[in-house]
């Protein structure tokens, strides 16, 4: 298990398009899912306002990488990922 100052860090866009198109489950589901596997000192959660890519949304950066569109299928296979790199 990685330690807190090596983190994977996931940033989750809280502005109002994308809160509404899903991140606000999306918010839930990623709280929900590193608490159950026992990943929160493994991977920090951060939101942010905006990421200005508000017509791709909702948006979240995980390991600095821009995700778009993210729907609940392709938040699993991104929780899987950490998952495994965690282990």
């Amino acid at each position: 298990m990685a330690s807190e100052e090596n983190a994977v860090e996931v940033v989750v866009c809280l502005g109002s398009s994308c809160f509404a198109r899903g991140n606000a489950q999306n918010l839930e589901a990623i709280e929900a899912y590193l608490l159950n596997h026992g990943m929160q000192t493994s991977v920090r959660v951060k939101g942010c306002l905006c990421q200005d890519e508000c017509k791709r949304g909702p948006n979240l950066v995980v390991r600095g990488e821009h995700l778009h569109e993210i729907q609940p299928a392709r938040l699993r296979e991104i929780l899987l990922a950490l998952s495994a790199s965690a282990s």
